[in-house]
């Protein structure tokens, strides 16, 4: 139903809280490579605990191999602080993709041009981003609201 996208995500223990997330709601989901950890990284086992085994996963070698994943008729939503639109005025669809950026630096400039952006709103102040599982739980329910 629907696919969370992690491009070249950083720090295991937020892509095993991300794989609880997926796990636990039927969501697939995309590891863009290259990782910032090692696959067998312990701390990525931990967070994600015994979920491993109850996900659908994808490791993409490379930006250009995810690109060639999506069906034509799927749309891919860039989630980014620095988007105007917010997240909960899109209308989501089955099969869609809720691609997220690095920790340490968001998603590329190709991937905003690419593909229609949204953001999360703050506001707080003095906070540039959240958490990325956070922001992926944020992004991932909201969709499972708007499907019933």
């Amino acid at each position: 139903m629907l696919k969370v996208v992690l491009y070249q995500p950083e720090i295991p223990q937020n892509v095993g809280n991300i794989a609880r997330t997926c796990a636990a709601t039927g969501a697939e989901l995309h590891l863009i490579r290259p990782l910032g950890f090692q696959w067998n990284s312990p701390k990525l086992k931990r967070a994600g605990l015994d979920y491993w085994s109850e996900l659908d996963y994808i490791l993409h070698d490379s930006w250009q191999a995810f690109l060639e994943t999506p069906p034509s008729s799927s749309r891919v939503w860039a989630f980014s602080s620095k988007a105007s639109q917010l997240y909960t005025q899109v209308h989501y669809h089955p099969g869609d993709y809720l691609l997220f950026g690095p920790e340490s630096r968001g998603l590329p400039a190709e991937a905003l041009e690419r593909f229609p952006s949204v953001t999360i709103p703050m506001p707080g102040r003095g906070g540039r981003s959240l958490n990325l599982a956070v922001a992926v739980g944020i992004g991932v329910y909201e969709v499972l609201r708007q499907m019933g």
